[in-house]
């Protein structure tokens, strides 16, 4: 993944916001939307596209579009802040491999305890019969 060549990828479009703006809400527009086209991207390699399409595929479009928006502010100067930082995390969260899970043995103790239980259970359930002279 290349920082620098997919910042130069990113596609802006300000539209207005909803929500709380006063006199400025209909004249303003403070909302930014971040649009990313992975598949045509020299920024990522085939892997890490296929990665990508792969996890984000409930957020990409039917054309390969990664769309984030950011309204969370009046200016649209820190609402294209947002929407990069949030767009660069989305990114190298979805590319992080997970860490395989070492798998344990179970423990002596467990496994006697449990069989302990059993023992118990069954004779409780022995009790319960008529008695045989």
């Amino acid at each position: 993944m290349n920082r620098e060549i997919i910042e130069t990828e990113l596609q802006f479009k300000a539209v207005r916001s909803s929500g709380a703006g006063g006199q400025n809400v209909n004249k303003v527009s403070s909302k930014v939307i971040l649009f990313y086209d992975i598949n045509n991207s020299s920024g990522l390699n085939d892997d890490e596209k296929n990665i990508v399409n792969e996890k984000l595929v409930n957020r990409i479009s039917q054309e390969g579009i990664l769309q984030l928006a950011s309204d969370e502010d009046r200016s649209q100067i820190k609402n294209k802040e947002i929407v990069i930082k949030r767009f660069f995390e989305l990114l190298t969260k979805s590319l992080k491999k997970p860490k395989k899970r070492k798998e344990t043995k179970v423990p002596k103790a467990v496994k006697e305890k449990r069989l302990q239980e059993k023992k118990k259970s069954s004779e409780v359930k022995e009790n319960r019969k008529k008695p045989n002279f």
